[in-house]
């Protein structure tokens, strides 16, 4: 049997972990990665999920080897408050754009009733087809397509599947149209608001934007760009540990032999497990089978460090696929 090395713990450049930032209006998200890098003191830095400078809200940031999570991390739901302006169509799909149609002079006029609109809007609950705005982040042919759009090219971004779990209308008062929406990542919520319009015959874009949840972060993680700037230290005090990420997994503790395994992502057989006390004693929770959201399982040593994502086959043997040791 090859005997393994010692795991030799990787040189540290900077914090681990994920911090919650309340984005601002008027920046974009890489504007708000670039900040948080000069204040945190590191490079390794990365958003899960991208707002538009027009929206505000929860903007997860990945730091120092969570960037290897980023993936996973953005798999939860969306959650959305909302503002569409209705009788207003504009080339972006929100109210930074051209204006190139003013609905209230089109034949149909903006409905006075939110029932009215919202027997509407039950045609957007499930999952449908939607086309991405022309000024967005979807690649055309390997080019952003806001650049094209930019140059005055023309922009046909091919449609994709949206899922949107809950549309509640709020409230209408004049032409703006307040609401909630609950979406699975890559719902484009400006998309929303323009193909509502057209449903209604009025038009429409969207006019404010705040993320209330991106999967397991919500507002009450989140920080402020202003007071991490004022306050450096405060942003190590917000920074969620890597030992606490994606709660939805499964979990299992391994033994020290188990620690070597995974760190060179060799497959791990139940006999590397702890007893499941072992998990409890160093704080470490596991739902059930039944709560788990998927197959993959965090690999913890008994410290109570997160060694790896793994797979799990149905012969109970865990397949390391993100080492972050």
């Amino acid at each position: 049997m090859r005997r393994l090395r010692p795991v030799r713990p990787s040189p540290q450049t900077g914090p681990d972990g994920v911090l919650v930032v309340d984005k601002p209006r008027g920046i974009t998200s890489h504007d708000a990665v670039a900040r948080c890098r000069r204040i945190l003191g590191t490079r390794r830095v990365g958003h899960v999920g991208t707002l538009d400078p027009i929206a505000t809200g929860v903007l997860p940031l990945v730091v120092g080897r969570s960037t290897r999570l980023a993936m996973l991390l953005s798999e939860g739901n969306k959650v959305y408050h909302s503002i569409f302006r209705l009788g207003v169509v504009t080339d972006t799909y929100d109210t930074t754009g051209t204006v190139v149609a003013d609905g209230m002079r089109q034949e149909r006029s903006v409905p006075s009733a939110p029932d009215a609109i919202e027997a509407v809007s039950r045609r957007f609950v499930g999952t449908f087809t939607q086309f991405p705005p022309p000024y967005s982040a979807k690649k055309i042919d390997g080019i952003r397509a806001y650049r094209l759009a930019r140059r005055q090219e023309v922009v046909a971004p091919k449609p994709v599947k949206g899922t949107v779990h809950q549309f509640e209308i709020e409230s209408l008062k004049d032409d703006r149209l307040t609401c909630r929406i609950i979406c699975a990542p890559g719902f484009y919520v400006r998309s929303l608001a323009h193909d509502l319009g057209q449903a209604l015959g009025c038009g429409a874009c969207l006019e404010d934007l705040r993320r209330e949840q991106s999967s397991a972060f919500s507002l009450d993680h989140a920080v402020t760009m202003d007071q991490l700037e004022r306050d450096h230290g405060s942003a190590m005090r917000h920074l969620v540990p890597m030992s606490e990420l994606l709660p939805n997994l499964r979990s299992v503790v391994v033994t020290e032999r188990g620690a070597r395994l995974t760190a060179h992502g060799n497959a791990l057989t139940p006999t590397e497990f702890e007893p499941s006390s072992a998990a409890v004693s160093v704080g470490i929770a596991s739902p059930s089978l039944e709560e788990a959201s998927s197959g993959k399982v965090k690999v913890y040593d008994r410290s109570g460090s997160l060694l790896a994502i793994a797979e799990s086959s149905t012969a109970g043997i865990l397949h390391p696929r993100i080492v972050l040791v």
